[in-house]
């Protein structure tokens, strides 16, 4: 008996450190189009996708403020505006909702090609406000750019 509970103690552990494995996952990354210059982009306007309920473009357009950056993204694209900023974000129910992920692209406004990119990913257990994900977002794009 005394076996069997070994045993039995054992499986309950591999299937617990699986599931906590699968729930401390997260990621961060930037990448830039090799012709890419950040240092020429001064001003912005984050597109507001039809489905952002939680205001994720407001932050963005806060941390690049916070940056020394004009953003804007009430109204339409201003004519002088050197990117466009679109975003997606994605939320997940754990107790309460928070952000899982949140994927940021930098475009150029005259052909919307997607010059820079990041990404952050933050399960449960690792998870990190909307504020702290735009940050974490926008500041990888930028150190990129620095490289």
């Amino acid at each position: 008996m005394t076996r069997h509970r070994v045993i039995r103690g054992g499986v309950v552990l591999l299937v617990v450190g699986l599931f906590a494995s699968g729930c401390a996952i997260n990621r961060a990354t930037a990448t830039l189009d090799p012709g890419a210059n950040l240092h020429a982009i001064k001003k912005l306007h984050v597109v507001k996708h039809d489905k952002d309920k939680h205001g994720v473009n407001e932050l963005i357009v806060l941390k690049l403020q916070d940056m020394g950056l004009k953003a804007t993204t009430e109204g339409s694209v201003p004519a002088d505006a050197d990117a466009l900023v679109t975003y997606a974000d994605r939320w997940q129910w754990d107790i309460t909702m928070y952000m899982l992920e949140l994927t940021v692209q930098l475009r150029d406004p005259k052909d919307d090609f997607p010059i820079a990119s990041g990404n952050s990913f933050h399960t449960s257990l690792t998870r990190k406000s909307p504020e702290e994900m735009v940050d974490e977002v926008l500041t990888n794009i930028f150190k990129q750019g620095e490289k």
